[in-house]
């Protein structure tokens, strides 16, 4: 028998939702159990009791509201990462608030969506993250940067040294527009590896871990063109 015949399924996404809604929360449970490739393993009803599921269930994927009682959102979310440095939170809330974002940007989170998104695109979320990219809508997208362009100071130099080539500040531009790995290989006529190589070189010059951190400091360093 050859040795490439037979491939073992891959291993299922393992998630866990935490917020206060039981309603909501039971349905997406449910919802989400019946996706392929995913594995609901626990849910919880606040920050608190979320941060002590997270760390005895060792998630990939963590859904988590921002508004809950005993411990916000925001808070079980730097928890979460310092406990499970490998879990990755995607903030699941009704508030298009930009400080709302802008905090759970800053706290780790690896996707912000609104509870008014369907299944379908919280299950590709999940996906989405667990692949290590970063999810966020593009309308969302518009207003993280808008929030960082006011911060940013005008007098603010270049930081020297920080050299991005051509290419990896147009993937760069496109990350901040929302866009993932596959939709950026399309545009720019190139295979989702090369882009997954250069992410990993921007996050390493920079010496960031993610995504969007990325785009927080190019924005605050005006490493991109923005209008």
């Amino acid at each position: 028998m050859a040795e490439h015949e037979i491939e073992a399924d891959p291993e299922p996404i393992r998630v866990l939702v935490v917020d206060d809604q039981e309603l909501f929360r039971r349905g997406l449970t449910m919802l989400l159990a019946v996706e392929p490739g995913i594995e609901v393993v626990g849910e919880a009803g606040d920050g608190i009791e979320g941060e002590s599921l997270a760390a005895s269930a060792a998630p990939d994927v963590i859904l988590l509201d921002i508004r809950m009682p005993k411990r916000s959102g925001i808070e079980a979310c730097l928890a979460i990462k310092d406990a499970v440095p490998s879990a990755k939170i995607i903030m699941l809330t009704v508030s298009d608030e930009e400080a709302d974002l802008y905090e759970a940007v800053k706290s780790g989170a690896s996707g912000y969506l609104l509870k008014d998104s369907s299944i379908e695109e919280v299950a590709q979320a999940v996906r989405v993250v667990a692949d290590g990219q970063s999810l966020i809508s593009p309308s969302m997208a518009v207003k993280l940067i808008d929030e960082f362009k006011q911060m940013s100071r005008p007098e603010r130099e270049h930081v020297p040294g920080l050299r991005l080539t051509e290419r990896e500040l147009e993937v760069l531009r496109l990350v901040a527009k929302g866009l993932n790995n596959r939709e950026i290989a399309k545009q720019l006529y190139i295979s989702e590896n090369t882009v997954k190589n250069h992410v990993r070189n921007i996050l390493e010059k920079l010496q960031l871990h993610s995504r969007m951190e990325a785009v927080m400091y190019a924005v605050r360093e005006k490493l991109l063109d923005l209008p």
